[in-house]
């Protein structure tokens, strides 16, 4: 059980204890030397001139290094902050030879600097051999701490510099620490891999304090950015590992990374005899996360703001505005055509302001070239519109993946199955159980999938395939539907037990000799609480089809599949209440079947499960960090945390919750990190290529935009928020493949950059696409007027935004605080005007037979009617589907 109060690893690791065999060589014991400068304290040791420590100069208790690890660290291959890697070779060759300043210590030779040197040194003796001159300086510029290495060829012969990395080694191991010890020691970094607009950000695990930037200050262009695996500080759910920045390349992109497309050109350098090249970094803070950008302006550096962002649905305008001190020269698009680029009027703050459509389906950079020389990149994923990419995966799950064996000896028929894209087939076997169980994260999530689809899309020919599976396989065998442990939840459906099955029925392929292989017992273990939001999440949406839509659904009725997720809700409490007492991802459908229960005037169930969710908030509460789970720590638990604690009124802990997701949860010009929350080790449970790996928009991005959007929609100036959250939303669909397949998450791996190969947990995130999803609309004081998910034109008098999310089921107008839903039927455009504040919607459904009323709700500050129509007892404006255009005003 992992609580606030125990500690993540066993201490008495025995890789460290084998590591104590072998001799220091970073010269620890003899001493460091610091300085202190107007925002940090910095420690370099003596013998390496490596960094030892980098502390805030108020906050004395927190480094932004692995400081408690340093004299375990103390050895050859440890990588510290002020090491290079380097591959040369001469000019005219073909092979690279690889030099690092790590691989095996060496004493370097103290320099002398100017007056804004903090230490100096020649570190070539620890280069191992290499034919240059390598020299570091550690410089204090204008009060900032700068890392600058100088390059020199005093040989006879050119060569060419094909790559260099510089290792950022920050306090991101989270070995040891309690949840309450990581936030107060630990942080965070992500890239933005962006050329000479490029950036690292640091941000410490509680989201509160300034926020630490690296930058480049010169020839430091960020290239890439690469894992440093042959560092031997084990990876784990604790420790994502350390990488590097690179300003070259090319060396990596001809060996291991061969064959695979980088965010930039690999590039290298050539130093020709008696020449020397400069590459210098530097350190500054922002005052706060989300005044990064505000920094990066003071800095003189370019910043990109993309609105609605860098996923751009074909059918979507996306603007894009630049702000740096030179002007753009020029842009280039790659592939070419892949965007649409149009000029648009500078801002009143000297914006330069571009209009974005996205052409061709994939990945897309868009290169800026200002007239200084600096080179910035930009990336974005092209995608379908949304709701054709919601269609293709709906058809796609209930087709390539729909499982139909009446002779299943697991009884998994029918069903919609996990998925293997690479061989096309469905994964029935697999040594980790739950991938072919049909429960746990990787084998609900394509049914969950699924079922979630048609809240946004209703598909009558799926949902004929989703009652069957969701009565003959979900409910009865996932799911107990009798006895004592009625309405328990199993882990898995498949399951390793040779002597009790049939000879054949487990291929000889598999390596089966693996804890994840469970036998029967274990995988009819109700004791997993994650595992009941998917089911209680598949009930929710057949009460809501059945409620609210015609002849969708008839195997039972409403009341029937309300009380089954009611009943779900209680169960993971009642049969699962060791996990129970974490957040769950998914965790908001309790929220919402509460919501639901209130609704339908059931009263009686409305209140008890209010009350155990209170039980498990006032735990919560009760914690500084309440972000406990399963792993160690986790990045999944905070939606529902969030949700509850703000429901019940403890701000406090929401904003916590609110603050520590920001810190893992980045916004970058570049469409796999915007908005991707921070997950690295779900290849490993969901993945085919299994590894301890950054995760580009797997579950998390879509299930922390829950929260996040919801704090916007009560903070409507926050447009930082916003921008986060709705990329966390676009997230579900960034991989979805051109026919509909829903990858685990997308691999960052330079040596891969691709999606994973299984389904995987990808549904998970779906949900909060699903549940969250929709269109807002803004005027920004500096931007003007702006739809995220929505075309927006503007007049003299008017704003008229056209709804391009998948459900055209919910809208945000920021100026009047206002949140409008369908349960059923789409609002296709949305007509304000500014100087009256009246609103006139544009309403569709399915046929008349189908959705007789488009079903409206509406949430604001400032109380809307709609005109002439009244509310049922849910609420709701039920609408004629018949009538095209409402009218809603201002109640006065």
């Amino acid at each position: 059980m992992f609580t606030c109060t125990q500690q993540f690893v066993n201490a008495q690791n025995p890789f460290w204890e084998k590591v104590k065999e072998t001799s220091p060589t970073l010269g620890v014991e003899q001493g460091t030397t610091s300085f202190i400068l107007p925002q940090l304290k910095v420690g370099i040791l003596h013998a390496s001139q490596t960094i030892a420590s980098l502390k805030l100069k108020d906050d004395q208790l927190f480094d932004y290094t692995p400081d408690e690890l340093l004299t375990k660290r103390d050895r050859d291959k440890f990588f510290h902050l002020g090491d290079i890697n380097l591959s040369i070779r001469p000019v005219g060759e073909l092979s690279w030879q690889h030099y690092s300043s790590a691989e095996k210590r060496r004493p370097v030779v103290p320099l002398k600097g100017t007056q804004n040197t903090l230490a100096a040194a020649d570190i070539t003796p620890t280069l191992n051999n290499i034919p240059l001159k390598v020299y570091r300086y550690w410089d204090n510029i204008n009060g900032n701490l700068s890392l600058r290495f100088v390059i020199e060829n005093n040989t006879n012969q050119s060569f060419e510099m094909g790559s260099l990395g510089i290792p950022m080694i920050f306090n991101n191991n989270l070995d040891w620490k309690t949840l309450d010890s990581a936030h107060a020691d630990n942080v965070f970094f992500d890239p933005y891999i962006g050329m000479g607009a490029g950036y690292l950000q640091v941000n410490r695990l509680h989201g509160d304090g300034p926020s630490l930037l690296v930058l480049p200050q010169e020839n430091a262009s960020f290239e890439a950015y690469n894992p440093l695996n042959s560092d031997p500080t084990p990876r784990s759910i604790t420790f994502e590992g350390f990488h590097e920045w690179m300003v070259h390349s090319k060396a990596h992109a001809e060996t291991e990374w061969k064959g695979v497309e980088q965010w930039n050109n690999p590039t290298s350098a050539v130093l020709k005899p008696g020449q020397s090249k400069t590459y210098a970094l530097r350190f500054i803070l922002a005052p706060s996360i989300k005044q990064i950008e505000e920094e990066l302006v003071r800095q003189q550096r370019p910043v990109a703001v993309g609105a609605p962002g860098y996923v751009l649905p074909q059918n979507n305008q996306a603007k894009l505005f630049l702000k740096y001190h030179r002007k753009v020269k020029h842009m280039e698009v790659y592939p070419s055509g892949a965007l649409s680029i149009r000029p648009a009027a500078t801002t009143s703050n000297k914006w330069a302001s571009y209009n974005i459509v996205g052409q061709t389906w994939g990945r897309a950079r868009l290169t800026v070239t200002y007239t200084d020389g600096l080179v910035q990149t930009i990336h974005y994923k092209v995608i379908k519109p949304e709701q054709q990419v919601v269609s293709d995966l709906g058809h796609f799950l209930t087709t390539k993946q729909w499982y139909e064996n009446p002779n299943d000896p697991f009884k998994r028929s029918p069903s919609i199955i996990s998925y293997d894209y690479e061989t096309q087939s469905q994964i029935t076997q697999e040594q980790r159980a739950w991938y072919a169980g049909l429960s746990d994260e990787a084998g609900a999530a394509s049914w969950l999938a699924a079922i979630m689809k048609q809240i946004l899309i209703p598909n009558p020919v799926e949902i004929n395939k989703i009652q069957r599976f969701a009565n003959e396989t979900m409910f009865g065998r996932i799911q107990h539907k009798e006895g004592k442990d009625k309405y328990g939840v199993v882990k898995s459906l498949f399951y390793y037990e040779p002597d009790s099955m049939p000879e054949g029925t487990y291929s000889d392929s598999i390596n089966w000799n693996t804890w994840s292989a469970w036998p029967k017992k274990e995988a009819n273990n109700i004791g997993r609480s994650y595992n009941y939001p998917h089911v209680a999440a598949a009930h929710w949406v057949l009460y809501r089809l059945a409620r609210n839509y015609n002849k969708l659904v008839s195997d039972e009725n409403w009341e029937t599949y309300l009380d089954r997720a009611y009943h779900t809700a209680l169960a993971m409490v009642e049969k699962a209440p060791h996990y129970a007492q974490f957040g769950q991802m998914e965790g908001s459908i309790f929220l919402i079947i509460l919501t639901d229960l209130k609704k339908e005037g059931l009263h009686e169930s409305a209140e008890r499960l209010e009350e155990i969710m209170k039980e498990r908030a006032l735990h919560w509460k009760s914690l500084n960090y309440p972000f406990g789970s399963e792993m160690p720590w986790d990045s999944t638990g905070q939606e529902e945390v969030y949700l509850w604690s703000r429901y019940f009124g403890f701000d406090d802990k929401a904003q916590t919750t609110l603050h520590a997701i920001l810190a893992y949860m980045p916004t970058v010009p570049h469409w796999g990190y915007n908005g991707s929350a921070k997950r690295y080790w779900d290849f490993v449970y969901g993945g085919k290529l299994s590894r301890i790996e950054r995760q580009l928009h797997h579950y998390g991005s879509a299930l922390n935009a829950i929260p996040v959007l919801t704090a916007y929609r009560s903070n409507p100036e926050d447009f930082y928020l916003l921008r986060v959250g709705h990329a966390g939303t676009m997230g579900a669909l960034a991989n979805v493949t051109e026919d509909g397949f829903g990858p685990a998450a997308f691999h960052s791996y330079p040596s891969t950059l691709a999606n994973d190969g299984i389904s995987g947990d990808y549904g998970t995130g779906f949900y909060g696409y699903a549940v969250n999803s929709g269109t807002y609309i803004i005027k920004h004081p500096e931007f003007g007027w702006l739809s995220f998910s929505g075309n927006l034109t503007e007049t003299k008098n008017t704003v008229q935004v056209t709804l391009t999310s998948a459900s055209r089921a919910r809208l945000f107008l920021a100026e009047e605080k206002l949140w409008l839903t369908t349960d059923a039927g789409e609002i296709s455009s949305l007509t304000y005007y500014p100087s009256t504040k009246e609103i006139e919607l544009t309403i569709s459904g399915d046929s008349v037979d189908i959705v007789p009323h488009v079903l409206l709700n509406i949430e604001g500050e400032n109380a809307y009617i709609v005109d002439g129509v009244q509310k049922d007892k849910q609420g709701r404006y039920p609408i004629p589907n018949t009538s095209r255009k409402i009218k809603l005003i201002q109640k006065r």
